[in-house]
Parts: C-alpha cells; sequence; structure tokens
C-alpha cells in the first residue's frame, strides 16, 4: 500500500506526457500535410554526378532550425542515399518516395555540426538548403511554398561527402555559403 500511490501518481503523470507528446505530433504532421516534399523529377535520365549514402536526419525551415518539418517523404530520420545528377538532388530515404530537388533551387550547401537533436563531430553532417516547391498550376497553394528550408543529411564516409558537396557546388553558382544560424551556437 506504501507504494501504490507513488506508482499510480507515475503513471498517470507518464500517459499525460505521453498524451500531450502524441497531440503534438499529430499536430505537426497535420500542419505540414500541404507541404509539397521535392518538385517533379525530370522525364529524361540524367547524367549521375556523384552519390551518398548514410543517414538523413532532419529539414528544418530555414528561420527557425530547432523546428523539425514533417514533410510527407522527409517526416521521419531514415537511411538516406542523397545523388546529385545535373538536373537535381534525389533524397532517397528508405520507406519513402525519392524526392526530387533541382538545382536551380539550392542555394547551401554546408558541413554542419548539429540539427535539432543531434550533435555530431565537428562539420559531421551535410546541410542541403533549398526552397520549397512552388504552387503548380490546379493544386492547392499551400501555405509554406517558396520557404526556405535546411535538409541535414549524415554521410559517414567523408570522400563520398566532399564529392557530393563538390558535384552539387559545381552546378549551382550560389550553393556555397553558410545557412542563416550559427553552427557553434550549440
Amino acid at each position: 500500500m506504501d507504494r501504490l500511490i507513488p506508482t499510480v501518481i507515475i503513471v498517470v503523470v507518464l500517459l499525460g506526457i505521453f498524451t500531450l507528446m502524441y497531440r503534438s505530433w499529430r499536430k505537426r504532421s497535420k500542419r505540414d500535410s500541404a507541404i509539397v516534399a521535392g518538385y517533379p523529377a525530370p522525364t529524361r535520365t540524367e547524367k549521375v554526378l556523384a552519390v551518398a549514402r548514410g543517414y538523413y536526419v532532419a529539414t528544418t525551415p530555414r528561420d527557425t532550425p530547432i523546428e523539425r518539418l514533417f514533410i510527407p517523404g522527409l517526416g521521419f530520420r531514415a537511411r538516406a542515399e542523397v545523388i546529385a545528377t545535373n538536373a537535381g538532388v534525389t533524397f532517397d530515404l528508405t520507406g519513402s518516395k525519392p524526392v526530387f530537388v533541382p538545382m536551380s533551387v539550392i542555394d547551401v550547401i554546408t558541413p554542419a555540426t548539429w540539427a535539432i537533436d543531434r550533435v555530431v563531430e565537428t562539420d559531421g553532417l551535410m546541410l542541403i538548403g533549398w526552397q520549397l516547391a512552388p504552387v503548380y498550376p490546379g493544386v492547392n497553394a499551400p501555405a509554406e511554398a517558396g520557404r526556405r528550408v535546411d535538409s541535414y543529411f549524415r554521410i559517414i564516409d567523408p570522400d563520398e561527402r566532399a564529392r557530393m558537396v563538390d558535384a552539387i557546388r559545381s552546378i549551382t553558382a550560389g550553393a556555397t555559403g553558410r545557412a542563416d544560424h550559427d553552427e557553434s551556437e550549440v
């Protein structure tokens, strides 16, 4: 009987916390469900410039780098293959449809040390900054169209990461700068 009341209190508090977490995740997924994941893939086969395998960490808004976006196809961490071609970059996450981002909307390619709740060694992440898809004819306009976001990848092999960064920079003239937030803040 001495342990029953504290046990009940702990169980009630934990259930409350899990309920709040569930509600928050559902609210976030509902909020971000209208965001278009990537762009239409090119109809012709492009020359592959680089392939890097690793892990997808997160996609965040450029102006709030500690807020995860629940973009369909980019909502969860997963094993990933990043493929750079002349036309753009494809994020192929395990369990999701590939997301294509044309080179013309990539504006940042830089190393990063942290993303939301993931901190790694200095420059252990690859940040690809891009602009969300504009509205296409016949499609309702999501509120986020045109917003700049950052996608983070953990590419284990430094040679693959270097080849990917070089391939993207060789095609996109403006994708050389750092994102708007300072990586040393954490």
